[in-house]
């Protein structure tokens, strides 16, 4: 699948999405735009980009194993996770799924999370990366944070101190900016989540998605990551905000 480049689907299943994360939002903006510009089905999409196109920040092997092993898995199990709980993947959208997950087994939770996780994720990366925030993004991102460079630190202090497994987050949820992180595969879709909102940028920082290159240096992984952020595709998930 090396090469393998694909527009990515746009998601369905809007009004249960909306009906959820309005009650995340707030003022003027309203989150359930968020999931407008893209929700994952439940399968996988290709990879828009080749195994080594975000080296040297990650590398070719690291992309391979964590799309073709762990994502996959991911992918799979949910559908399996859902066969056995009489959830009909034709009727129940991923967002709408998260949004009620302390309804189902540790095992959809588990899997639905790490599943549409590690879609957004693929997304918000780009071989080169792309300019810092701008416009109206880098405009509510001083508001909430004081700068882009506080912004930033929150962020990664978020990442670096997430104990074991997880991810961080800048999230949209009651009419501002906020940055959190999730352990294992949870994101602010659930309803369990401590922060609730509309995600628009996540770090995975599960050792797989790193270790084969950074070992045990976390810090510069999530440091290096910024060079590869996509802030063209999070400037769009803020906008569609309404």
């Amino acid at each position: 699948m090396d090469g393998t480049k694909a527009t990515l689907a746009v998601g369905v299943g809007l009004s249960a999405t909306s009906s959820f994360l309005a009650s995340c939002g707030g003022s003027q903006k309203t989150v359930a735009g968020a999931s407008t510009l893209w929700t994952p089905g439940y399968d996988q999409t290709p990879l828009p980009y080749e195994w080594g196109a975000l080296e040297p920040v990650i590398d070719k092997e690291t992309m391979n194993i964590h799309y073709t092993k762990h994502a996959a898995t991911y992918a799979k199990t949910v559908k399996e996770a859902m066969a056995a709980e009489g959830v009909d993947p034709a009727k129940t959208g991923i967002v709408e799924l998260l949004s009620k997950i302390s309804s189902y087994t540790p095992k959809m939770r588990n899997n639905a999370g790490g599943h549409y996780n590690h879609e957004l994720f693929w997304q918000l990366m780009k071989p080169g990366g792309s300019k810092a925030p701008e416009g109206k993004l880098a405009e509510a991102i001083v508001k909430d944070f004081g700068s882009v460079d506080a912004f930033k630190k929150q962020f990664e202090d978020a990442a670096k101190t997430r104990f074991g497994s997880g991810w961080a987050w800048l999230v949209w949820s009651d009419g501002k900016l906020k940055v959190t992180s999730s352990p294992n595969q949870d994101n602010p879709l659930m309803n369990i989540s401590d922060v609730k909102g509309a995600p628009l940028l996540g770090l995975d920082v599960w050792e797989h998605a790193y270790y084969l290159k950074y070992q045990n240096r976390r810090p510069d992984y999530i440091t290096n990551w910024w060079n590869v952020v996509n802030w063209s595709e999070v400037q769009k998930r803020y906008d569609s905000l309404g």
